[in-house]
């Protein structure tokens, strides 16, 4: 009888997260798991390490380098934003009837207009509600690393 209620039983470990994991926790955090999840997914993909006390003064020094590098992360995300926030783009684009857009400039344009400048931002960073399709100034948001969010001037011009 005590078979039938071992397979009933969910066995889990503790594992120490080695990086940011969705729905999960942060880096350097304990949970308890599955055997499973830990076995067939995460301890493959050397996402976590399995808890010991030697793990455990590895993971307060990995922290420690953790919180460094988001710290220096950070600093470069402000350094871009001041230069992004000082940059006014131009983007030249064929008009039609009523000063409307052949086409339209889109986060891709923005990005590319970017590069161009020496300046290499995802494109996905760059948060367009919709395609602009009309001249004129925009104000465009570019979200960068830890929550810190440049904004740039976009002249859209008849070409």
């Amino acid at each position: 009888m005590s078979g039938a209620n071992n397979k009933l039983e969910v066995l889990t470990m503790k594992v120490i997260l080695q990086k940011d994991i969705p729905n999960l926790g942060e880096a350097g955090d304990i949970k308890e798991v599955s055997n499973g999840y830990a076995r067939n997914y995460l301890l493959p993909r050397k996402l976590v390490l399995l808890a010991s006390d030697s793990s455990r003064k590895a993971v307060e020094h990995q922290k420690k380098l953790i919180k460094i590098k988001k710290e220096k992360r950070k600093k470069q995300s402000e350094t871009l934003m001041e230069a992004l926030s000082a940059l006014e783009i131009q983007i030249g684009a064929q008009v039609g009837e009523e000063e409307k857009l052949f086409g339209s400039v889109t986060s891709m344009d923005i990005a590319r207009r970017l590069k161009e400048l020496g300046h290499e931002v995802d494109r996905r960073k760059i948060h367009l509600d919709e395609p602009i399709k009309r001249l004129g100034e925009y104000r465009v948001p570019v979200k960068l690393d830890d929550g810190v969010t440049a904004n740039i001037k976009v002249t859209v011009f008849k070409e």
